[in-house]
């Protein structure tokens, strides 16, 4: 029987997203995928994880349109992507109608294996992705998510595989998303389940403690099929393992990968260079990298709490966070630290250093991952916290999506105005505030300038989109109304507002656009503004403010009256969701605490906002 080690390259997805917080682009992938689908690997993951959300939220790209791109210039070798079970590919359980479609049109547009894993290791959360995976005719590989504390034992890990093999999977991950697993302690566990299970078992870890080349050769002595490694500029550090090092270990040996090393070396050089056009770091372990073995932490979150603070102008207190976090994971039930318990405990563990007062301050999510809506933690929680987080409520005990209703068919008024196909509605149920203002900017987008018949936007106009924004931005910080921009063949009419005309006169080649600005009489603009603000001012001394509880991004969130928003003049109930906060990848519904109504609103759409700044203007009714 050969026991030859087959490679996943993780190149195109985790890499990316732990060493370059997930920013390399589709034009950076595809002038080497032909040579990375020469290279003989098992399989490549390149969508997933975080890449769906970041595509629209910060490359402007279409997360679907990359996968597509992909599947069509990578021919044979199998497309890979890691799937959040019930959260997809966001941070919260969606319906299982969500699920299933979603699964349905990854299958349909390129996706070969899905590596499925809950948080929790809470097999009733994988139940409908595995059933998913399993009707589309792809390879469902389920996940053991590896972690340390008294509760995570080896029977532990293998009741989970025995269950989640008897559910159909077909193959077995087990996931170090921490760089915990140590080698010996690898061996051990792989034994296990080679002598339990009756599927191929594939390894993944984290190289930040430095341990991860050592744990895959005990993996492999004991019997792994498969591990996961990246090329190596965008290895080591928080990233795996480098392929070519593992290659040049396992070559000559009974283990032998077969893979080429100057081909990697090739592919490699290319990745280097836009490493180094982008700007990116290497990835390097430090001595402060090892510390994961303590508070066990994965690198993608530190990279998160770093941010966090540095907003708060705080990062001098990351050790102090860093201290706290084991302290929170143990009140909670011990819940392994991938997103999105990550998030979860790393938010609390923020708040509990900066506020002073341990647990003052507990977001939404903390509170609903007390209550069982993200499944059962692995642990008993500390009566106490979870006393003062929900007092009485429920504690649930069922499969949280069976709380869920279907939603596919409820939102698509809200925005068939702004779809091309089917997949931009699942856009949008899982991200609705930054699917929506993608859908809404690629829409404008193609309404200015127009697609050819391939349906891309056309890009011979002599004004790019983003100028035009830029413009619309300036525009309403002056007293100037509108701007007119003429060229031979051109004419493009932006007013205060956003409002863009667009009337195209003739085709011609090298037009140079001229802009023409015209304004308004300064002395009405002058009064209408000194009125404005004379309002505004009276309306504040009169009405009550609602501040940030946290620092991150503020989305306006859907009114009660199925408005898309909440707008100045609405009329919210106790209870009600007045915003929605980002913070660390986790939506944070804020709740209006009376009956009030809505005066102003601060903040605009996608702002970032400091903690305790005010959001709202209110007059309690």
């Amino acid at each position: 029987m050969s026991t030859q080690v087959k490679i996943t390259d993780t190149t195109l997805r985790d890499a990316h997203q732990s060493l370059w917080a997930t920013r390399m682009r589709t034009e950076d992938m595809l002038p080497i995928v032909g040579k990375l689908d020469e290279a003989g690997y098992h399989s490549m993951e390149v969508w997933g994880g975080a890449t769906f959300d970041v595509c629209m939220r910060y490359l402007k790209e279409d997360p679907w349109e990359r996968l597509r791109l992909l599947n069509k210039y990578i021919r044979k070798t199998p497309l890979q992507m890691l799937l959040r079970a019930q959260n997809v590919v966001g941070y919260k359980h969606y319906p299982d109608d969500v699920v299933r479609k979603f699964v349905e049109k990854a299958a349909e547009n390129g996706i070969d294996i899905f590596r499925i894993f809950d948080a929790l290791n809470d097999v009733r959360n994988m139940k409908t992705a595995l059933e998913a995976v399993k009707e589309s005719g792809a390879h469902a590989q389920a996940t053991v998510v590896y972690t340390v504390s008294p509760v995570h034992t080896i029977d532990h890990y293998v009741e989970t595989a025995t269950t989640l093999e008897n559910m159909g999977a077909d193959s077995i991950c087990i996931k170090d998303m921490a760089g915990l697993l140590k080698p010996y302690r690898a061996y051990e566990l792989v034994t296990a389940f080679k002598e339990a299970l009756d599927i191929p078992i594939q390894v993944h870890s984290h190289y930040i403690g430095g341990l991860a080349i050592s744990t895959y050769l005990k993996a492999i002595e004991a019997g792994a099929d498969v591990v996961d490694t990246a090329t190596a500029s965008l290895a080591f550090g928080s990233s795996q393992p480098p392929v070519e090092t593992v290659t040049a270990i396992l070559s000559d040996t009974e283990y032998d990968t077969k893979l080429e090393l100057e081909h990697l070396f090739d592919i490699d050089r290319y990745f280097e260079q836009v490493r180094r056009n982008r700007g990116f770091e290497r990835g390097v372990t430090r001595i402060t990298d090892m510390q994961t073995f303590s508070h066990q932490v994965p690198g993608g979150m530190i990279s998160n709490l770093v941010s966090q603070l540095e907003q708060q102008d705080s990062l001098d207190r990351i050790h102090d966070v860093l201290k706290e976090i084991p302290k929170v994971r143990k009140e909670l039930g011990y819940p392994p630290l991938v997103t999105p318990t990550s998030q979860i405990v790393g938010t609390q563990a923020v708040f509990n250093v900066l506020l002073g007062e341990r647990y003052k301050v507990i977001p939404d999510e903390v509170k609903s991952y007390i209550k069982g809506y993200y499944g059962k933690p692995p642990a008993e929680i500390d009566p106490k916290i979870r006393e003062k987080a929900v007092g009485d409520e429920k504690i649930i005990t069922c499969r949280p999506a069976d709380l869920l209703d279907p939603m596919l068919d409820d939102i698509k008024d809200e925005v068939e105005h702004y779809v091309e196909k089917e997949e931009d509605y699942i856009s949008y149920a899982l991200f609705p505030q930054v699917g929506l203002k993608f859908l809404k900017e690629r829409k404008q987008e193609k309404d200015i300038f127009g697609e050819n018949e391939e349906g891309v936007v056309k890009e011979e106009e002599e004004m790019n989109f983003k100028e035009i924004k830029e413009l619309v931005e300036i525009l309403n910080e002056t007293d100037i109304s509108e701007i007119n921009l003429e060229g031979d063949g051109t004419k493009v009419n932006i007013k205060k507002g956003g409002v863009i005309a667009k009337e195209v006169t003739k085709s011609v080649e090298n037009t140079e656009v001229q802009p023409q600005v015209q304004s308004t009489s300064k002395n009405v603009e002058q009064q209408e503004a000194k009125g404005v603000q004379e309002e505004v001012t009276e309306t504040v001394a009169g009405g009550e403010k609602i501040e940030a509880p946290m620092v991150g991004t503020f989305y306006r969130a859907p009114s009660p009256d199925a408005d898309p928003f909440v707008e100045v003049g609405d009329i919210v109930e106790e209870g009600d969701t007045l915003c929605i906060i980002e913070a660390m990848k986790l939506m944070n519904e804020i709740e209006v605490e009376y009956k009030a109504k809505i005066i102003d609103i601060l903040v605009d759409d996608a702002e970032p906002i400091e903690y305790g700044q005010p959001l709202f203007v209110v007059e309690k009714l």
